[in-house]
């Protein structure tokens, strides 16, 4: 880990610029990557953070480029900022063909369209927003590059004394959700075959900061000693600024058929002593029901370590910032990750 990172978080803008960080691997991967780029699906967690990254990365590489990000925007104090880095935002909504083809030409794009909290009873949605959308963007960006968010999710539960999926096994999806991630997947496979299409394919698992994230949802239940389900009882997290930079360093390497990359942190951690830390955190003692089940969602990260560099940010780090925040009641996203879910239900 490098040493530059200070002992606490204090407010958000202080987040922001860790979390929007470049790292070296990545502004050379943005020297690589010429031309305008634009960020579908912009206003989610990451993407504020991610297209941040990229101005700064620009800004350090000395290129000059213009960066869109699209979005319905429906809050719109989430364009506002945007619009203040520089960032030229575009309203409309993505499932509108006619809205699809009036977006700007670009070279580069980055695809971070989805659903997935409220997919249970809304079924429809979730497989027109991550199995039909794909295929307009797709028809719209022939002569682009694309990287595409995809989720880990679609490689169903795999044994806790593994080392995780790794991008070459096969997808077993479990729930509407995950198969229908595994849909977008196919589509851009499709169209990447069949229209000569680069593109990447970033499986994430779990990115995470101090707003939101699995360790964010657990060291609130501990912090208000509320009881913890141990049923999924191992995870993987990664904080959030090393998967911006993963995912950037990852786009010279587009390819048809896709490349595909697990984006993830170096550990398979233990539910239960990811609580105990943050209870030694507290000066609280967690309380647990249920235990660990011998399998749960896990992501083999190592690939993308070794061929874009290791994450930056240790879990212990992780741990501390996370802690720090929440006992000084920082501002919360209220989105819980649901990670704990078995049964595919989102």
């Amino acid at each position: 880990m490098t040493t530059d990172f200070p002992e606490t978080i204090n407010q958000v803008e202080q987040l922001d610029e860790l979390l929007s960080r470049p790292t070296p691997q990545v502004v050379q991967a943005l020297q690589q990557t010429t031309g305008d780029i634009i960020l579908l699906g912009i206003a989610g967690k990451m993407g504020p953070t991610l297209a941040r990254m990229i101005l700064r990365g620009d800004e350090a590489a000395g290129i000059k480029r213009r960066v869109f990000g699209v979005s319905r925007f429906s809050d719109e104090t989430s364009r506002q900022p945007l619009e203040a880095m520089g960032i030229e935002t575009i309203q409309g909504d993505l499932l509108d063909s006619d809205f699809i083809s009036s977006l700007p030409e670009v070279p580069h794009v980055i695809y971070m369209a989805g659903m997935k909290f409220g997919a249970t009873g809304n079924e429809s949605l979730t497989w027109a927003m991550n199995t039909y959308l794909p295929s307009l963007v797709c028809n719209k960006y022939q002569n682009s590059r694309i990287t595409a968010f995809s989720t880990g999710n679609i490689y169903g539960l795999v044994p806790a004394t593994s080392q995780g999926s790794v991008e070459t096994d096969k997808p077993n999806p479990v729930g509407e959700y995950a198969m229908s991630c595994l849909g977008r997947e196919r589509m851009f496979e499709h169209f990447s075959r069949t229209l000569n299409i680069p593109m990447n394919i970033i499986r994430l698992n779990y990115a995470t900061e101090c707003r939101y994230g699995v360790l964010v949802d657990l060291a609130l239940q501990v912090y208000h000693e509320q009881t913890i389900d141990l049923s999924m009882g191992y995870v993987n997290v990664i904080w959030q600024g090393d998967a911006n930079a993963m995912t950037l360093c990852s786009m010279p390497d587009a390819a048809s058929p896709p490349a595909y990359l697990n984006v993830s942190g170096p550990q398979i951690l233990k539910v239960r002593e990811i609580c105990e830390q943050f209870g030694k955190r507290f000066n609280k003692q967690p309380q647990f029901t249920g235990s660990a089940a011998e399998d749960a969602l896990l992501n083999n990260g190592q690939f993308g370590h070794e061929r874009y560099g290791a994450p930056r940010v240790d879990i212990n780090q992780i741990f501390d910032w996370t802690a720090d925040w929440i006992q000084n009641e920082r501002p919360l996203l209220g989105k819980p990750t649901h990670f704990e879910s078995r049964s595919g239900k989102f």
